[in-house]
């Protein structure tokens, strides 16, 4: 089993804008359940199908399998929860880590969030200028919540 330590910021100014390549990405859930997550991704011409544990802390179980293009289309267009989660995506370079910054677009248009995994929970990290608050353990931020409760939705 693999294990994802991951924290989450939201963003804040455009310093991130001027680095990484923006890579779109299509996901979409076959399940959300709170305790377990099924995801169908598609990030350029490669696709993965990843289950996700409850988190415990900032970890989590992660286990990540790739499938064929054609598949993973036809199960976002088919099968998949709405709406879709889609976003660009930059990977930069920070501080020896690699920071993932996401801005959604369609129903969470509006929303930006930089994250980063680390080797254990306790690993020590510098922050980027435009990383803001930390929102690792708001629930509202997760992608399989914001399927359920936009971004545009919210208050």
């Amino acid at each position: 089993m693999g294990v994802e330590i991951e924290r989450k910021f939201l963003v804040k100014g455009d310093g991130w804008r001027t680095q990484g390549e923006p890579v779109l990405l299509r996901q979409g859930y076959l399940s959300s359940h709170p305790e377990r997550t099924v995801r169908v991704r598609i990030e350029g011409e490669q696709a993965v199908l990843t289950i996700k544990s409850k988190n415990v802390g900032a970890a989590r179980g992660e286990w990540e399998y790739p499938v064929p293009l054609a598949d993973a289309a036809e199960l976002l267009d088919r099968l998949c929860e709405r709406p879709l989660i889609e976003k660009y995506r930059r990977r930069i370079p920070f501080g020896g880590f690699v920071w993932e910054v996401d801005e959604f677009l369609g129903e969470n248009a509006g929303l930006v969030v930089a994250e980063i995994e680390l080797p254990a929970e306790d690993a020590q990290f510098d922050k980027p200028d435009w990383a803001g608050e930390d929102v690792t353990h708001d629930l509202r931020y997760l992608n399989s919540r914001l399927i359920k409760q936009p971004y545009s939705t919210w208050k």
